[in-house]
């Protein structure tokens, strides 16, 4: 914590007496220290999205590379489904680009992450909490994994409002007298959720009926980024109450 500027001193026993001070007068921020024993399971979570990133950047780009040598367009899910063989078939011209695609097919097929989700799965498919995140629209075993794991236990946020912020889901504004002074720090929270609660509200976006026309009334007064974060925003509030109160999804309460 920053101490305000225009000091001429300082030194360790001022910096102890000030953050005594800010002790005392109950406005020293405090941060949280995630459970040491259930951190390997949240960080293998992460490493399972690291992988996927990975996969998915080394599929564009070897889509983007037969594109441009041998003019043909292939989709990401059918360069998944095939073979090496197939693929260094399409590149028989090119000695160089056969072996670069046969190591970009490596990399493909062992980037999967599945045996990273089973693992996941086992170790946490008795928690209700886990069961009842999926009855969300939008949100699957591995999104519920993800929201679990990087929240920790939800009584840690006094309110509602406090998780949504922790979830980059509430927006930076600083005002004095009705008027704008600027933004503070937009990205101060979980990376990890953000992202969660993203790709959640545009899952329920096409499958959920009640989503898609929340998502169309916000968009038509605004545009479709902001409908959308206002969708991803909503569904953080959704999933704090259900965590904390341990109940399944109420569409009802979330839409009314």
């Amino acid at each position: 914590m920053n101490k305000y500027s225009g000091l001429k001193y300082s030194d360790d026993k001022h910096d102890a007496f000030w953050l005594a001070e800010m002790s005392r007068l109950d406005i020293l921020p405090q941060g949280y220290i995630y459970p040491k024993e259930e951190r390997p399971t949240r960080d293998l979570c992460r490493k399972r999205l690291q992988l996927v990133n990975m996969r998915t950047a080394i599929i564009l780009s070897l889509k983007s590379m037969i594109a441009r040598n041998i003019g043909q367009r292939i989709s990401a899910e059918n360069i998944k489904k095939l073979s090496q063989e197939e693929i260094t078939e399409m590149l028989t011209e090119y000695e160089d680009l056969m072996l670069r695609a046969a190591m970009d097919k490596v990399a493909i097929d062992n980037f999967s992450g599945q045996f990273v989700e089973s693992t996941l799965k086992n170790k946490i498919k008795s928690n209700t909490k886990y069961q009842n995140l999926m009855t969300m629209p939008g949100i699957g075993p591995i999104l519920s994994l993800t929201i679990l794991l990087e929240t920790g236990p939800v009584e840690r946020f006094k309110r509602v409002g406090n998780y949504a912020s922790y979830c980059r889901k509430v927006d930076s504004k600083w005002t004095s007298n009705n008027k704008n002074k600027g933004k503070g720090n937009k990205r101060n929270g979980n990376r990890y959720l953000a992202w969660a609660f993203s790709e959640a509200a545009e899952h329920a976006r096409m499958c959920n009926q009640q989503a898609k026309r929340f998502f169309e009334k916000k968009m038509s007064k605004t545009n479709r980024m902001i409908a959308h974060g206002a969708l991803a925003h909503k569904m953080s509030r959704a999933a704090y109450f259900i965590m904390r109160d341990n109940v399944p999804f109420e569409p009802k309460k979330m839409f009314s």
